[in-house]
């Protein structure tokens, strides 16, 4: 269950058209973006090791890259993914991700999500994707955390 403030949710309503997902499946297409020198993503919060209790709030920082809605091609930018108990090493950084529950897009430029996890323990890292939701080069990712939601 994704919870966005009133202006967040009004501007993505107002400027929808701009924000569409793009996510091509015709992988041809989809040559990687260079990564801006130094650029990273990290969790503002739940931190590594947290106990929480659903709804879990997670923030993400960036820093050295700007944060743009899928679909827009601004230098030096790219938007957030957030993987849930996926193996970092099992993500293929040459095509556009996948769209689902482990899976989660944030094209419309958002740096904070609100949902329900199932109890137990769960790992996550965050990954940056260009405006075709493809990885940069190289792949721009957080370190990997470990939360338990009791």
């Amino acid at each position: 269950m994704f919870r966005l403030s009133g202006a967040l949710a009004g501007l993505m309503f107002v400027a929808s058209p701009a924000f569409a997902d793009t996510h091509s499946h015709n992988h041809d297409d989809m040559a990687r973006t260079p990564a801006p020198e130094g650029a990273e993503v990290y969790f503002i919060t739940p931190a590594d090791g947290a106990v929480v209790s659903n709804p879990v709030t997670i923030q993400f920082g960036a820093r050295g890259i700007g944060i743009a809605p899928a679909g827009v091609d601004w230098p030096d930018t790219g938007h957030h993914h957030l993987l849930i108990n996926v193996d970092p090493t099992e993500v293929d950084m040459e095509f556009g991700l996948p769209a689902d529950d482990q899976y989660r897009h944030f094209g419309g430029g958002q740096t904070e999500v609100t949902l329900d996890l199932p109890a137990g323990t769960h790992t996550m890292f965050l990954l940056l994707g260009d405006h075709n939701h493809v990885p940069h080069d190289p792949p721009i990712l957080s370190e990997v955390i470990t939360i338990t939601v009791e």
